[in-house]
């Protein structure tokens, strides 16, 4: 793999997929000859290359690391329904809530790197991950807490008795889990960032692998149960961490790692607030779907409800790895484009993206509601929790159409550098309207989980989607593209006065 990364790859790889100034993408012409359609054409299918090969491979990896949340969720479905609910209320609470926002604060780099990378400043992307580092892994000894305390947290926001004890006990065994989190997600940003996308993908494959074979031999041979998928996923997380840093540290980014440096000990309160802002404007989405599952906890039937909808939003999480790989490649695109001076091309690139992720999102929105009954299958063999899957389906259906154009056009707003505005509107949609309607609906109207989820998805989802796509269709992209070049010169030279 290296050898293939290093070899004829290379000299491709080390530069920013951007087209030249006289044939950046203009304006999609509305009106024109067959002549402007074939340019058209051509324009959208180069940019489609460039999209893919980031793309492509984030999807690839994206999925066979979600896939170790999936096999554990899977294993623990055919140990038990309360097994199934804790590991269910571990994954998608605690580590969520806690995942969902390390997420947010790298997400910072793709904004940094992404233009330090278009702008060909190539040195500071290795000391951008590294000052990533030590932001990202100090956030994690702040929200041990939410780990050791999570039995009483978990009672104290209306889990039963036996649900909350068991999540808790898995809780402190996947401490270990979110440590992991501080390290490799800077490292995938970093590498995908100078379109090294390859190698995040064979060793998400190689985790994966590991994950599901440990799982097996914990559970069922050595008969260790919940604490066997625990040791399985922990192990499966740091391969990926080892993995990655290996590829780094032994020459795979010659041009982007120069060594540990004390420079990323420089300039760390700005990188606090860009990654703040990240870190934000991304767990407040990320958070509202463990709020969901939350919710449903005080509902007649609980430990039912919880099982179907950890399912569902399992399915659903699933799937968005597609959207999230876009999210990424938009990220990449708009911020490689933006950092070379290159609006019209950033928007074209944006563009793309959209279109290309509806139209995937459309197809798994047919597949979910032609396959409605049989979808619970993997999971479980619970009837009474299929039935409630069954009756969940059209939402689940709903939810992953919106979440194709979504994560896209925040992926806009990462590679642009806007995360403290759209943390602004995640708040305002999700938690002042989407979370009212939604307990309106599920409690006041009595429908249950299924008015929660409506209520949640049509007043947060849609309302924060129409809304960025208010603001980009606004936006001067010729602007953003100038602020870009002038946040790159103040980054880079802020680095070379702490190196001097």
């Amino acid at each position: 793999m290296a050898n293939t990364v290093n070899g004829s790859a290379t000299e491709e790889m080390n530069q920013p997929l951007i087209l030249p100034e006289s044939s950046a993408p203009a304006e999609i012409p509305q009106k024109g000859s067959g002549g402007d359609d074939e340019k058209l054409t051509r324009r959208v299918w180069i940019e489609s290359k460039k999209l893919w090969h980031v793309a492509g491979p984030s999807i690839f990896s994206r999925i066979a690391s979600f896939s170790m949340n999936v096999v554990t969720t899977a294993f623990a479905g055919h140990i038990g329904d309360l097994e199934l609910a804790a590991i269910s209320i571990a994954n998608t609470v605690i580590v969520g809530f806690n995942f969902g926002l390390l997420l947010g604060m790298a997400s910072a780099l793709e904004t940094l790197c992404g233009q330090a990378f278009g702008a060909k400043q190539l040195h500071m992307l290795g000391v951008y991950m590294q000052r990533s580092w030590i932001v990202l892994f100090l956030c994690c000894f702040i929200l041990l807490p939410f780990y050791v305390f999570a039995t009483p947290l978990l009672k104290l926001i209306g889990e039963s008795d036996d649900v909350a004890e068991l999540s808790g006990v898995v809780a402190v065994w996947l401490i270990p889990l979110h440590f992991s989190f501080a390290f490799t997600f800077p490292l995938q940003r970093f590498l995908q960032s100078q379109l090294r996308t390859a190698v995040i993908a064979w060793v998400s494959l190689v985790a994966f692998v590991v994950n599901l074979f440990l799982s097996w031999l914990l559970v069922y041979v050595v008969d260790l149960g919940l604490a066997g998928l625990a040791i399985a996923l922990n192990l499966s997380w740091w391969v990926l961490v080892f993995g990655q840093l290996a590829y780094v540290v032994f020459g795979g980014c010659p041009d982007t790692w120069s060594g540990f440096s004390w420079q990323a000990f420089s300039g760390l309160w700005e990188f606090v607030k860009l990654s703040a802002a990240s870190g934000v404007m991304l767990c407040l989405e990320n958070w509202y779907y463990r709020i969901l599952v939350i919710m449903t906890g005080d509902l007649k039937n609980a430990e039912i409800a919880v099982d179907a909808l950890s399912v569902c939003m399992t399915i659903n999480g699933w799937e968005m790895m597609i959207p999230l790989a876009f999210f990424a490649a938009t990220g990449v695109r708009v911020a490689n484009e933006l950092g070379a001076g290159n609006g019209k091309a950033a928007k074209f690139a944006m563009k793309v993206s959209v279109g290309t992720s509806t139209f995937i999102g459309l197809i798994f929105f047919v597949l979910i509601l032609v396959l409605h009954d049989e979808i619970s299958l993997l999971f479980t063999s619970s009837s009474d929790v299929i039935k409630e899957i069954d009756k969940l389906s059209w939402l689940l259906a709903v939810t992953i159409l919106l979440n194709s154009v979504q994560p896209v056009l925040s992926g806009v707003a990462v590679g642009s550098g806007w995360q403290a505005w759209v943390a602004y509107i995640n708040l305002g949609c999700y938690y002042l309207v989407g979370l009212p309607i939604g307990i309106v609906l599920g409690w006041v109207l009595d429908t249950g989980v299924g008015g929660i989820w409506a209520g949640m998805i049509f007043g947060g989802t849609a309302l924060q989607t129409l809304i960025l796509a208010i603001i980009i269709a606004r936006c001067n992209w010729e602007k953003e593209a100038a602020k870009a070049v002038m946040h790159v010169e103040k980054w880079s030279e802020g680095g070379a006065k702490a190196e001097t």
